[in-house]
C-alpha cells in the first residue's frame, strides 16, 4: 500500500445520526474530507435533516428520502444520545428525598439505545440489498465501567455493546460489519459546562492526562467506516486515553 491513501470514503454515503454538533458533527467533517457525501440527522437546527431516532416513522422516511436521492447508503454512525443524570435515590439521612425520575430513565433508554435500534433497522434493508455495509455504534467508556449518577445512561450504553454484538453476527454473513465505539471524557460543547475541579479529575483519571476532542473519536468511526476495516466485526473500539471511570 506503498504511497496509496489509507481510510478513504470515496464515493460513499453516510448517515450520522446526531450530526448537529459535538462528536456527531466532527464525524461528518471527517467523513467528509475522507470523500464522502454525509447526510447528518438531529433534531436541532444544523442539520442536514430533522430527524427524531426514536419515531420509526420518521426514520423510515428519513432513510426513503436519502436512497431516492442518493440511491445507496454505506454507512450509518448511531451518535444521537443525551444525557439526563441522577442518583438511583437520593438519601439524606438515611433517608430517601429523590431519585432519578422515570420520565428521565425513559428519556435516555429512548434516544440513546432505542434510537439505534429504529435507525439500524430502517437502514440495514438497503445495505442488505447492496451486500455491503458499515453500522457504528456510540456506546461510552461508562458502559464498560458503570458510573456514579448515571443508571439510565450506563443502561443504554452497556446494551448497545450488546445489540453491536448480535448485528455483527445477524448481518456479517450480509457483508455488513457492525461495531461500537466507546469513547471516554471527550471535551464537547456539554462537557466544558462542567466545573474546572470535576474537569481536572477527569483528566486526572485519564492516563494520558488531557480530554479526548472530537475528532479523535470522529478518526476511530473514520477507521472502522473504511474499507481498510473490512475484517473487524463486533468490536468495541474504547477511545478514552486509557480512563478508568469511578466514583
Amino acid at each position: 500500500m506503498s504511497g496509496e491513501r489509507m481510510f478513504r470514503l470515496d464515493g460513499k454515503v453516510a448517515i450520522v445520526t446526531g450530526g448537529a454538533r459535538g462528536i456527531g458533527a466532527e464525524t461528518a467533517r471527517v467523513f467528509r474530507e475522507a470523500g464522502a457525501t454525509v447526510l447528518t440527522w438531529d433534531v436541532s437546527d444544523g442539520a442536514d435533516q430533522r430527524v427524531d431516532v426514536t419515531d420509526a416513522g420518521a426514520v423510515r422516511k428519513a432513510v426513503a428520502e436519502v436512497t431516492s436521492r442518493h440511491a445507496r447508503i454505506d454507512v450509518l454512525v448511531n451518535n444521537a444520545g443525551i444525557l439526563r443524570d441522577a442518583l438511583l435515590l437520593k438519601v439524606k439521612d438515611d433517608e430517601v428525598v429523590g431519585g432519578m425520575s422515570e420520565k428521565d430513565f425513559d428519556a435516555v433508554i429512548a434516544v440513546n439505545l432505542k434510537g439505534i435500534f429504529v435507525c439500524t433497522q430502517a437502514v440495514a434493508p438497503v445495505m442488505i440489498k447492496a451486500g455491503r455495509g458499515r453500522i457504528l455504534n456510540a456506546s461510552s467508556v461508562v458502559g464498560i465501567y458503570g458510573n456514579f449518577g448515571q443508571t439510565n445512561y450506563v443502561a443504554a450504553k452497556s446494551a448497545v455493546i450488546g445489540m453491536t454484538k448480535v448485528w455483527a453476527r445477524e448481518l456479517g454473513p450480509r457483508g455488513i460489519t457492525v461495531n461500537a465505539v466507546a469513547p471516554g471524557f471527550i471535551a464537547t460543547e456539554m462537557l466544558r459546562q462542567i466545573p474546572e475541579k470535576i474537569l481536572a479529575t477527569m483528566v486526572e483519571r485519564t492516563p494520558v492526562r488531557r480530554l479526548g476532542e472530537p475528532r479523535d473519536v470522529a478518526l476511530a468511526y473514520l477507521y472502522l467506516a473504511s474499507d481498510e476495516a473490512s475484517f473487524v466485526n463486533g468490536a468495541v473500539l474504547s477511545v478514552d486515553g486509557g480512563a478508568v471511570v469511578g466514583t
